[in-house]
């Protein structure tokens, strides 16, 4: 898909590809759409997306009850040519799954953001919604492009990924310049 697709930008691309490698989710008919949604504990987080997106979004973010008490604050950009790219590089058979993509610093930070943790020295990142063989391309996007090494680690009946004590280290330093100060008490 290259560095940008139609209008987006290089920043708006990473954004875009770290949010379907996270929690972002997209619908298609004739075009495609994004949906960013978090918690509403969250805010400066969607706020942010929002704020790069914007060209692309009639609707400013709103907080809305998502399950029980429980409050989402989201926004969903217009169906646009733009996005149909990604939409059927992400859904292929209408289902999400990880591609072979390219991890630019920007990108896993965000990934980071929305599905990232930490344990002492290493990092998780919480891919459950992933099957297994996505996952592992994912271990191997991360090695190929970026020499981090990593696992997968089980997680109840799930697998998510786990970075190397070393491979912490190196995603930290490339992702850290990208990381909201919400975000900071994540990393190790």
């Amino acid at each position: 898909m290259g560095n940008t697709v139609g209008s987006l930008s290089e920043e708006q691309h990473s954004i875009v590809i770290g949010t379907l490698l996270g929690d972002g989710a997209m619908r298609c008919k004739a075009n495609a759409l994004l949906e960013v949604n978090h918690s509403v504990h969250q805010r400066t987080y969607v706020d942010w997306k929002y704020r790069h997106l914007a060209d692309f979004v009639s609707t400013a973010p709103r907080q809305r009850q998502s399950n029980g008490s429980r409050f989402a604050y989201r926004f969903v950009t217009r169906s646009l040519p733009e996005f149909t790219p990604y939409y059927r590089l992400f859904y292929p058979d209408r289902q999400k799954v990880a591609p072979v993509v390219e991890l630019t610093p920007l990108a896993l930070a965000v990934w980071f953001m929305d599905d990232g943790s930490r344990s002492r020295r290493a990092v998780y990142l919480n891919t459950q919604q992933f099957d297994v063989t996505c996952q592992e391309l994912l271990l191997y996007l991360l090695e190929d492009q970026w020499g981090i090494q990593g696992t997968l680690n089980r997680d109840k009946c799930y697998h998510r990924i786990r970075l190397s004590v070393i491979g912490t280290t190196r995603f930290v330093e490339l992702i850290a310049p990208h990381v909201l100060p919400d975000f900071r008490y994540k990393l190790p």
